[in-house]
């Protein structure tokens, strides 16, 4: 192995270790310091650390811990820079010693009724002196550690935008006061809408990733999955609380059939539905059941779960009742005027009455200034056009969805699909909503 080759292993290594890490690590300094982005500073040196160490002294037998002990340490330095209490220091300091060759117990439940660490940064990144967006830009930046152009990504928008929404949120939380907390009672509840949307998007993160090589990033899932449970016990009387787990249970049933042994994208009409997990599925329609007796069956999460039911409850892809499918996304249209529900309703409509009837949709919010960087316009696009016989347009469409994918397995399918696609019945399933 060559010195670049070596250099690119340790690199991998790295930013594979920092996407596991780097989220409960800020919440663990957010805890220390009370001040979540000076927390997120801190970890960040130490990423530039071990870009700086590892490359040379190697790859340490524990990367988690070394990352661990870093950010901590720079937390502590920053703590006796302040003249904190000595008795503060002692008890940091033995912290230090017995995490030195283990990485924390981050799970650990806490004194306070959230009881999750990565919640609790959530909740306090949520905070009402914060607008709605900002809320949701910042704890993407913090949680999943997506960058700037990720985040732009799956919130529709400029990044210009979402670099000064993260910027303001930082400065206004350092400015403001605000200590890492955890809200209750009113507090809690009127954060909650904030939170579940965050949770949301974490999990929309993972089952669909925006950039890297890998098209799925199950931790992510995993992560939302968990701390959606942990609402549903904060929160047992919020119908979108139900509707939330709902949704994310039914799309994790099918996690194990979405990509092959080669993590090649696998799409829902050619999945394996013998390799859906039932229990998750039994889980997702029960939830679904109790967000509908709360009085919640039109909300933005249970209407997405009922799509997502109708899947999940058809012996084969050919049984789905994808006009009933279309009719919950007209709904749930109603509630959320989103180019990318139309674009999803266009995918259910070309199902349920024909690729016409999709393309006629998809036309009509072609000049959306939102999609003008989606990939999945042009993807539906061309598969609505193939499934009509104009495999010259389909072709392009195809295309421009590699060339705006910026997902590697996501972008090779785009030029298989370009590829194969003057040539009926070679054809690859078009992603969607359908994956």
């Amino acid at each position: 192995m060559t010195a670049a080759d070596t250099d690119r292993v340790i690199r991998a290594t790295i930013h594979a270790t920092w996407r596991i890490v780097q989220p409960r690590l800020i919440a663990t300094l957010s805890r220390m310091l009370r001040d979540v982005p000076l927390a997120e500073e801190l970890t960040q040196d130490a990423l530039v650390a071990a870009l700086e160490a590892w490359p040379i002294s190697g790859v340490p037998d524990n990367p988690g811990a070394w990352l661990v002990t870093t950010a901590k340490r720079r937390a502590l330095d920053h703590l006796r820079r302040g003249k904190m209490l000595a008795h503060k220091h002692d008890m940091l300091a033995r912290d230090m010693l017995q995490e030195q060759d283990a990485v924390p117990d981050y799970d650990a439940a806490l004194d306070d009724d959230i009881g999750d660490e990565l919640l609790r940064l959530i909740f306090t990144a949520c905070h009402p002196i914060l607008s709605r967006e900002a809320r949701a830009a910042l704890a993407l930046r913090m949680i999943c550690g997506l960058t700037t152009p990720e985040i732009a990504r799956a919130c529709l928008v400029p990044e210009a935008t979402i670099a000064q929404r993260v910027l303001r949120a930082k400065r206004t939380l350092s400015e403001s006061g605000l200590a890492y907390e955890t809200p209750s009672g009113e507090a809690l509840s009127e954060r909650l809408a904030s939170v579940l949307e965050v949770v949301y998007l974490i999990f929309n993160e993972g089952y669909l990733a925006a950039r890297g090589e890998e098209w799925l990033r199950p931790q992510l899932c995993e992560e939302a999955l968990r701390m959606g449970r942990v609402l549903v016990g904060l929160a047992p009387q919020e119908p979108e609380v139900h509707g939330l787990i709902s949704l994310m249970e039914l799309n994790a049933s099918r996690m194990s059939s979405r990509t092959d042994a080669n993590g090649d994208p696998i799409l829902l009409m050619d999945q394996d539905r013998s390799l859906w997990d039932q229990l998750q599925i039994r889980r997702g329609l029960r939830s679904l059941d109790r967000a509908c007796e709360l009085g919640g069956s039109g909300g933005f999460y249970a209407l997405q779960a009922a799509i997502v039911a109708c899947h999940a409850t058809a012996d084969n892809a050919a049984a789905t009742d994808w006009r009933r499918i279309a009719a919950l996304y007209t709904e749930l249209a109603r509630l959320v005027r989103s180019p990318v529900i139309e674009l999803n309703r266009a995918v259910a409509v070309g199902m349920a009455e024909g690729p016409q009837a999709g393309l006629d949709v998809v036309n009509a919010i072609a000049d959306e200034r939102a999609l003008r960087a989606y990939h999945h316009l042009p993807a539906v696009r061309g598969d609505l056009l193939e499934k009509l016989g104009h495999y010259a347009e389909a072709h392009l469409a195809f295309e421009a969805a590699a060339q705006l994918a910026t997902n590697e397995r996501e972008r090779a399918l785009m030029k298989r699909r370009a590829s194969a696609v003057a040539l009926p019945g070679t054809a690859v399933a078009v992603p969607g909503n359908t994956s």
